[in-house]
């Protein structure tokens, strides 16, 4: 028993070893590895598609059921929703994919990237799916396109889960806003290694971790977008949604994290007046980032929602 024992505590250990050594000395791959193997068991596969105009997208997509589009925000790309997706796919026909402007998708630098226009896109790029009426879900600024898409495309939107959703710009000051009125500096611009450690932190309160190696791999992509970012952001801030969803009868989950510093929690009851059929949740000790911090009790709200209409 005892050689048993040590035999498998020398099986841990070199496991163990084997692993950081691959992290430390190949951050990269160790990085994709373990995004690809991470969609793999949350049920997505990673799908490329060119639109007539030129614009690729490249996406996630996995499951059965009826269509459910989800749009990551700003900065962010379509893995910020790989683990939530989990729990999602078994009965969602999931979709995410990265903004044009972001991630793997086309970065034409010169493009208009307001929400209409991203809401436009979209809707061809759902149309060269074969899909003529969808579910769609935003985090941040994806939140906010997703409330545009909804405008332009009210037949063919079923219901709407908004994740912390840009455009309602009445609301409370948040701490994203004061800094930068203040300092002139965007706490979600990241221009090296170090200020990407700080947007992650900034973003979240509930954080998972991520070793820093892979960390410094995945700010790369934020990096080389830093110019095209401060553009996208400019065109963002003034856009405005508020007055455009007013009375929108759109079915809606609006999901709040209690200490989100990016946008207020107190826009949830402003966007609940605005829209007449929907409902509000606001989770504790969650940043602005609900669907990463607490997967789990994100999707568990969602389904319900869902399962209610």
């Amino acid at each position: 028993m005892k050689k048993l024992l040590a035999g498998l505590l020398a099986v841990i250990i070199a496991l163990v070893v084997a692993t950081t050594g691959f992290l430390y000395l190949a951050p990269e791959k160790f990085a994709a590895t373990s995004f690809d193997l991470t969609r793999k068991i949350c049920g997505l596969e990673r799908k490329e598609l060119t639109l007539p105009g030129g614009e690729k997208y490249v996406y996630l997509e996995g499951g059965k059921g009826e269509p459910l589009l989800l749009l990551h925000g700003f900065g962010a790309n379509k893995d910020n929703f790989t683990f939530v997706a989990r729990n999602l796919t078994k009965t969602c026909h999931v979709i995410v994919p990265d903004h044009i402007g972001f991630g793997e998708s086309s970065h034409p630098a010169e493009a208009d990237y307001s929400s209409a226009a991203q809401a436009e896109r979209l809707h061809r790029f759902i149309n060269a799916l074969g899909l003529s009426t969808i579910h769609i879900g935003g985090s941040s600024m994806g939140g906010l396109i997703a409330m545009r898409y909804a405008v332009l495309y009210p037949g063919e939107v079923k219901s709407m889960w908004l994740l912390a959703p840009g455009g309602i710009w009445s609301a409370p000051e948040s701490d994203l806003r004061r800094v930068i009125r203040e300092t002139g500096e965007n706490p979600l611009i990241a221009k090296n290694e170090d200020e990407f450690a700080r947007t992650y932190d900034f973003a979240m309160s509930r954080p998972p971790f991520i070793p820093r190696p892979v960390l410094d791999v995945m700010a790369q992509e934020r990096i080389r977008n830093v110019a095209l970012e401060k553009r996208i952001f400019e065109q963002i801030k003034a856009d405005s949604v508020e007055e455009a969803v007013r009375g929108l009868t759109t079915p809606a989950l609006i999901v709040w994290g209690e200490e989100d510093r990016a946008i207020s929690a107190a826009t949830a009851p402003i966007l609940v007046s605005l829209l007449p059929n929907s409902q509000a949740v606001v989770m504790k000790g969650i940043g602005h980032l609900p669907m990463i911090e607490a997967p789990g009790a994100a999707a568990r709200d969602y389904l319900e929602f869902r399962a209610g209409l």
